[in-house]
């Protein structure tokens, strides 16, 4: 009976130390590492639009690293349309660098650049709105399921993998669903970013009438100018780039760079033949990148809406490679909240960019170019999927939450 019970406790102790370690065994590390293996240099370190002075701000750097979403291959979740694989290892890194560019524009829509996530910090209610849109379940707005079957439209199979530019027409249909968050994604065409289109694409009308009136965009918080009557529904601007035959042209390198200066930068998407990283700045010639590559546990909300987050934040030192070693097909993103933020964007680009460069990485024009297609901007579509429905809203995702919130009150 001794042994028995002696037995019996260690069984008890292992199942739940188990538990314990299937709860927390997707953190791969639960402290800030130090950046001793980064570099020390005078140079300045440039994250999304930040500078940061390695031998003084290695702290604050790495806070800002692991506050952005960090998406990765997952298995055992449900199988995609209902038959299809049940993890995305070894096809779904560019599909992961998209969510993760996405994730940005959201954390900066919702949140702003100044947030920063903290382990065991209790964080705003829209942290978790926004990171339950790309759980990797069929009904998220941008999980996996919803990404895989949306780029069969653009002629690709589930388990195949994405270029960058695939990603981003991917994200683009599927904003047109995503009520809540309400961006307009603009991916430009022929290396060309066209200023008419994207203001047609932005800008809204409201309310008639000499009074300002409140914007009619879902949970934008603006005023409409009296006199012009609309207001701006937020960017996601994304440019596909080619910059180079089979290797990075050494003549974009410096323009590169500086689009991840600019306090509009999303950083990019792009990597190595089949081998995708989200880029989120650089040091000299060295850019700094997040890597999906590592195989992670499906995680769920659980039903007080809670999510285990720990696994969506990268905790160490981030990643570094040589800009020369780039694939040269890339896509840049940027968000732009408001007008103005659109303005100074386009300013910049003209004098940073594009007029110091004898070889332009693209170009940006004032008016829709005659010879192309009329364009139309992204409307809601009639659709037909391979087994995932397509929500109407994202708001449809929280009423069960809201609701168990209120009765727990």
């Amino acid at each position: 009976m001794r042994r028995s019970g002696v037995e019996t406790w260690r069984t008890s102790m292992s199942s739940g130390l188990h538990s314990v370690l299937a709860k927390r065994g997707n953190s791969l590390t639960s402290s800030y590492d130090s950046l001793e293996d980064f570099p020390d240099t005078n140079e300045p370190v440039w994250i999304l639009g930040r500078q940061y002075d390695i031998t003084a701000d290695k702290s604050d750097l790495l806070k800002d690293v692991s506050s952005r979403l960090w998406f990765t291959y997952r298995k055992k979740f449900s199988p995609i349309g209902g038959t299809g694989p049940s993890s995305d290892t070894g096809w779904g890194c560019m599909l992961r660098c998209g969510q993760m560019m996405l994730a940005q524009a959201l954390i900066c829509r919702h949140l702003g650049r100044d947030w920063r996530w903290e382990i065991h910090k209790k964080q705003p209610d829209r942290y978790r709105r926004i990171l339950q849109c790309f759980l990797d379940r069929k009904d998220c707005c941008y999980s996996i399921h919803q990404m895989a079957q949306m780029g069969i439209g653009e002629g690709k199979s589930i388990g195949e993998w994405f270029g960058p530019n695939t990603v981003a027409q991917v994200l683009k249909k599927l904003a047109v669903f995503d009520e809540w968050n309400s961006l307009a994604v603009y991916v430009s065409m022929d290396n060309t970013v066209v200023i008419e289109d994207i203001k047609k694409m932005c800008k809204f009308c409201t309310h008639g009438g000499d009074a300002p009136q409140h914007c009619t965009v879902p949970h934008c918080n603006s005023y409409s100018n009296s006199t012009s009557g609309y207001c701006w529904k937020p960017l996601l601007l994304i440019v596909p780039l080619r910059l180079g035959l089979n290797h990075i042209n050494p003549v974009y390198i410096d323009a590169f760079k500086e689009c991840f200066k600019m306090s509009q930068s999303l950083g990019a998407l792009g990597g190595k033949p089949n081998h995708a990283y989200y880029f989120i700045g650089f040091s000299e010639d060295e850019l700094i990148y997040l890597d999906p590559h590592t195989t992670q546990t499906f995680v769920d909300s659980e039903e007080n809406g809670i999510i285990h987050d720990q696994s969506y934040h990268c905790q160490r030192a981030p990643h570094r490679m040589k800009i020369l070693n780039l694939d040269p097909s890339v896509a840049l993103g940027f968000f732009c909240e408001e007008e103005n933020d659109f303005d100074y964007w386009c300013s910049h680009v003209q004098k940073e960019i594009l007029k110091q460069q004898s070889l332009r990485m693209f170009e940006l024009v004032p008016k829709h170019p005659p010879h192309w297609p009329p364009f139309i901007p992204p409307s809601k579509p009639e659709v037909t999927t391979t087994g995932a429905e397509f929500i109407e809203s994202t708001d449809k995702l929280f009423e069960l939450e809201e609701e168990f919130e209120i009765l727990s009150v």
